[in-house]
C-alpha cells in the first residue's frame, strides 16, 4: 500500500514498533515541546532584507528553517499508518491562508513542497506565488482544487449523506486508499502542518495532531516580544518568540525531537545558513569533535 506519496521504513526496532501497538492512534501519542526561541539575529537579517526590497518575511524564514531541520532530522517525515511506519517522499510543509483578513474571509489549505536545492529565496518566490494567486481574486473567483474544492461540495450535503460518506473516506485514508485527488491541497498530507499565529496578534499554542491523513507533526509560532534575559551574569535584551511543537512520539523519541529543536534554534540564530541549499548538512557546534 502507498500513503500519500511514501515508502515503509524497514528495521524498525522492537520498542518502537510496540509503541506503535500500544498507541495505533495519532491523537493519543501528542507529545508537547514549548520553547522560546532566539530570534535575534534572525531580525537583523530580515531588517537587512527589508531595506534592500528583498521582500523577505519571518514566515519565509521559519518555513526554510523548519524544511531543512527535517532534511537534518529525516525521523521528522515519518508517520505510522495502518501499524507501520513510513516516510514521505518529499518534505512538504503546510498552512492555512485567508483569502483576506476579515473575519468571515474564505481560508484555503496551502502546501509549499521543498526541493533539496531550495533556499529562502526560491521558498519566499513559492509561497509569495501560491498565496497572492487567491487573494489578488475575488472568492467566488477562485479556482479551488484537491480537497480544498472536495470540502466545498462535501460540506454543502445534507447529514443522511456526507456523514457516512466522510467515513468512507475516513476508512480509504486509514487503508491507504484515499484518492489522490483529495490528498492534493490537503495539508493533513504533509510532512508538517505550521501555522504563524504571531501574524495576528496570538501567543504559540499546542494544536492537536489529527487521526485523518499523514501529517506526524504541527508548529505554532506567536508573537515576537523584547525580553530580557541572563547572558553571563548580566541583563541582555533579545528577541524572543514562543513556539508551540506537537510531535507523533511514535515517530521519534524525546532527544531526537529535542535535538531537532536545537537544530531549529541554530538555524534561526545563523539564518545566512538559509541562503544555501535545505538539504545542506547542518553540525551543531556542541556536538562537533
Amino acid at each position: 500500500m502507498k500513503y500519500g506519496g511514501a515508502h515503509r521504513v524497514k528495521g524498525v526496532p522492537g520498542l518502537a514498533q510496540i509503541s506503535i501497538d500500544l498507541k495505533p492512534n495519532r491523537s493519543v501519542s501528542d507529545v508537547f515541546i514549548n520553547q522560546k526561541m532566539d530570534l535575534t539575529e534572525l531580525a537583523k537579517y530580515i531588517e537587512k532584507k527589508k531595506k534592500n526590497d528583498e521582500g523577505i518575511t519571518y514566515f519565509h524564514a521559519f518555513l526554510t528553517a523548519i524544511a531543512k531541520t527535517v532534511y537534518n532530522r529525516p525521523k521528522l517525515n515519518y508517520f505510522v499508518a495502518n501499524r507501520h511506519l513510513y516516510e514521505h517522499d518529499k518534505i512538504v510543509l503546510s498552512f492555512v491562508a485567508k483569502v483576506s483578513f476579515d473575519d468571515r474571509s474564505e481560508e484555503m489549505m496551502v502546501m509549499v513542497p521543498f526541493d533539496k536545492n531550495d533556499t529562502i529565496y526560491t521558498v519566499s518566490e513559492k509561497v509569495k506565488k501560491k498565496v497572492d494567486s487567491f487573494r489578488k481574486r475575488k472568492t467566488g473567483d477562485i479556482d479551488k482544487k484537491g480537497a480544498n474544492s472536495a470540502i466545498d461540495f462535501l460540506g454543502k450535503l445534507p447529514n443522511i449523506i456526507r456523514v457516512p460518506l466522510i467515513g468512507v473516506l475516513k476508512w480509504t485514508d486509514k487503508k491507504g486508499f484515499l484518492p489522490s485527488s483529495l490528498a492534493e491541497d490537503n495539508l493533513y498530507y504533509s510532512t508538517m502542518i505550521v501555522s504563524n499565529l504571531g501574524s495576528i496578534g496570538c501567543g504559540a499554542i499546542f494544536h492537536n495532531i489529527n487521526d485523518f491523513g499523514n501529517s506526524s507533526s504541527l508548529l505554532t509560532m506567536g508573537e515576537i516580544r523584547d525580553e530580557e534575559v541572563i547572558v553571563d551574569g548580566k541583563k541582555v535584551v533579545k528577541k524572543l518568540c514562543e513556539w508551540g511543537m506537537n510531535f507523533d512520539e511514535r515517530i521519534a523519541d524525546g532527544y531526537y525531537f529535542s535535538k531537532s529543536a536545537k537544530t531549529l534554534q541554530y538555524l534561526l540564530s545563523n539564518p545566512e545558513l538559509l541562503e544555501k541549499p535545505v538539504s545542506e548538512k547542518v553540525e551543531l557546534p556542541e556536538i562537533r569533535k
